[in-house]
């Protein structure tokens, strides 16, 4: 296998799902019923969860196993690091938690689908630096079987992200008037993945020594955008079974990936 190509191939399928969700706005005349919203945003979560399980925080300790009974430190600091650097990004820029209505950050005059876009980009922040760790840790081992399990994982957050483009897109029409400008919203939330996913492999590929820290604290910002967002905007008070079982699946499948192709 080519390492390159296949790192290149990784970075563009978490972009391009992210278009191929936002195309949807051309398909659908209005946004998607409540019920397959919350199918997808449980599905989302689960994929999340068992990413960050998976992918990330069993790396994380593994990596660190020359801290003999302390090897849990990396992983539990590096994951309320990045639940930390979720919080300040909270803070520093305007947003829109759909689930609540709240808006968080500095007030600024935009409008409420313009906060919720932001939103969703800087929370997609994660989902790219995992993607990266995963292939930069995959270049400094040199083995095919973790370029294929770091394929696998562009593969389940690339699922997750059609639906997140989606729902970007299409609260966007009514608001630009246009469907092309909706899809370029929808399109430009996912562009922040492949670019923190080429910092994350720089990071990972050349601080080796940092890698369970760096797992960690992805699997740490991923957990927190679950908790905060996805959950809670699935709102699964309203369709209990319907989003707990869009978890299952999520985590089923992301779980299956890691096990077959990891």
């Amino acid at each position: 296998m080519n390492p390159v190509l296949v790192t290149i191939l990784g970075f563009a399928i978490i972009f391009l799902m992210t278009a191929l969700g936002s195309a949807l706005v051309f398909v659908f005349k209005d946004n998607i019923s409540p019920k397959l919203n919350t199918l997808f945003l449980g599905f989302a979560a689960g994929i999340m969860v068992a990413a960050s399980i998976w992918s990330l925080l069993l790396p994380s300790i593994e990596g660190a196993a020359d801290w003999g009974t302390w090897k849990f430190v990396p992983a539990v600091c590096g994951f309320l690091l990045g639940g930390i650097f979720l919080v300040v990004l909270d803070k520093v820029v305007p947003h829109l938690h759909a689930a609540t209505n709240r808006e968080e950050g500095p007030d600024v005059a935009l409008a409420k689908p313009v906060k919720f876009f932001l939103a969703v980009t800087i929370h997609n922040i994660p989902e790219g630096l995992e993607v990266g760790f995963a292939f930069g840790a995959a270049a400094t081992l040199g083995t095919d079987a973790a370029l294929v399990s770091a394929l696998a994982l562009a593969v389940g957050i690339g699922i997750q992200n059609l639906p997140e483009g989606a729902a970007v897109a299409l609260p966007m029409k009514p608001v630009t008037g246009s469907r092309l400008k909706a899809f370029a919203f929808g399109t430009a939330s996912g562009a922040v993945e492949p670019v923190f996913a080429v910092v994350g492999y720089f990071l990972a590929a050349y601080l080796s020594a940092a890698q369970p820290w760096l797992l960690s604290f992805a699997a740490g910002a991923m957990i927190f955008v679950v908790a905060e967002d996805l959950i809670p905007s699935a709102k699964l008070d309203e369709h209990t079974h319907l989003g707990t079982w869009g978890v299952m699946v999520g985590f089923a499948l992301m779980m299956t990936l890691e096990v077959v192709f990891g």
